[in-house]
């Protein structure tokens, strides 16, 4: 496995383990209280910005791991892996996209806040674990 397919998984484990703290967070909650009082803010802010941290030392501590067993592995990303980075891109943009219509139209709507930041934080996680998912899948079938 090159060094951009292990970032990219690296990115897939991590979005997922946010996902599942984010909601083990403000699951509880949806019993004792409407939505407008849940508090989902904090928590939410501290699993993006705690996916952005533990996808970069995954991917430090990863890399250091393949070094020590594989020292004469190239760390450098070749044209493959650049056309891929993009395609995924392009697959996980469209879900940010897709996000930001449904958070606008709930917005127009005057939906509660907490409908209206979780279509945002759905789109984001939808648009790494999708973009992601196409990255492997190119990676291991190639691009067509």
């Amino acid at each position: 496995m090159g060094y951009a397919e292990r970032n990219v998984w690296s990115g897939l484990v991590t979005s997922v383990v946010v996902l599942g703290v984010y909601l083990a967070l403000i699951a509880p909650q949806f019993g004792d209280r409407p939505v407008g009082e849940i508090a989902w803010q904090w928590p939410m802010a501290l699993c993006i910005l705690g996916g952005i941290v533990a996808t970069i030392v995954l991917s430090i501590l990863w890399g250091i791991v393949a070094g020590m067993r594989d020292p004469n592995e190239k760390h450098r990303s070749d044209i493959r892996d650049r056309d891929i980075e993009r395609m995924g891109d392009r697959v996980g943009r469209a879900f940010t996209v897709i996000g930001g219509l449904a958070a606008l139209v709930l917005a127009m709507t005057d939906a509660e806040p907490f409908w209206i930041g979780h279509a945002i934080f759905l789109g984001f996680f939808l648009s790494a674990l999708l973009g992601g998912v196409a990255q492997v899948i190119a990676y291991r079938r190639g691009l067509v």
